[in-house]
């Protein structure tokens, strides 16, 4: 804090503190002239209503007074009197720094078994996966939700439901956390014909066994397997290498209707997941990790 700032902080303080105080000590000694009766001579409704005169209550001047003893010691004792640092030297980066190292001891046990036991394993340690779950809410959350069921909208994946783009398992989830990913189907607007894009998305909604034109299906058949099965595979089972998704389930990144299909022909799609690595430590990377696992794989978990 600048000279100039801390001046008129304390100024303020004074100003205030000696003003209130001044009141607070004067106004039970000052002499107000009273009527006969005992009221101000203040009245109202022609004379009905009279303003009456009675001394403060003696435990609303302890309060005051004990609250003005505790506003001068805490100045006495905290910063806040301008740059004056206070007698105890308190500051909250030092009261951080505090909390930060008692809560690191706290964790150093869990950090070793974390650094030298699989996922698989740590998913079923409850420890591990409550700290997981916390930085999961702080770093994850803003794009697969609270809870890990993600968002179509931003072609964040639902976690929660057993379907993976690049691997489940504890060394393919980590692996995504820390090196990131990046997924993209490419447009096929400019590629394809509009009636051959209609073809082909109706033979994947017949892949997935929903509602379809079964001849438009057959002619899309062919599409398909000239321009998507390199990525999706001949039987449309996808490539966990490539992050192709499996065209045969029930579940979609970008949506399964009909019009969601041929706009992700039609226009592509492309997802990115952030790299975390040098952002977050292996450890926090391991956990967060742990806790997927944990909520992909309930039953593995409960072990």
């Amino acid at each position: 804090m600048t000279t100039f700032w801390s001046g008129w902080v304390i100024a303020l303080i004074v100003f205030n503190l000696g003003l209130t105080l001044f009141l607070f000590l004067w106004g039970p000694r000052v002499d107000i002239p009273t009527q006969p009766d005992g009221t101000t001579g203040h009245v109202w409704a022609h004379g009905v209503l009279r303003e009456g005169l009675n001394r403060l209550p003696m435990w609303w001047i302890v309060m005051s007074a004990a609250l003005f003893v505790s506003g001068f010691t805490y100045l006495a004792l905290y910063p806040g009197f301008g740059a004056s640092k206070g007698a105890l030297g308190w500051t909250s980066a030092g009261e951080h720094a505090q909390d930060a190292a008692a809560n690191a001891a706290l964790e150093a046990p869990v950090r070793t078994r974390v650094a030298s036991t699989p996922i698989e394993t740590l998913a079923s340690d409850r420890e591990v996966v409550r700290i997981g779950q916390r930085m999961f809410i702080d770093n994850c959350a803003s794009c697969h939700g609270r809870e890990g069921h993600g968002n179509p909208v931003i072609g964040a994946p639902d976690l929660t439901d057993g379907d993976w783009l690049y691997g489940g398992d504890g060394k393919a989830i980590l692996t995504s956390i820390q090196d990131g990913r990046q997924g993209g189907m490419p447009a096929f607007a400019s590629v394809l014909p509009e009636a051959s894009i209609t073809d082909v998305v109706q033979y994947v909604r017949s892949l997935a066994g929903k509602p379809h034109d079964s001849l438009r299906a057959q002619v899309g058949r062919t599409v398909f397997k000239t321009n998507c099965a390199v990525c999706h595979g001949a039987d449309g089972k996808g490539n966990t290498a490539m992050g192709a998704p499996n065209l045969t389930d029930t579940i979609w990144l970008y949506g399964g209707e009909q019009a969601d299909l041929l706009r992700t022909v039609r226009g592509g799609r492309g997802g990115v997941m952030p790299a975390w690595r040098g952002r977050l430590s292996d450890d926090d990377m391991r956990m967060i990790a742990a806790y997927v696992y944990a909520i992909s794989h309930p039953d593995a978990a409960r072990r």
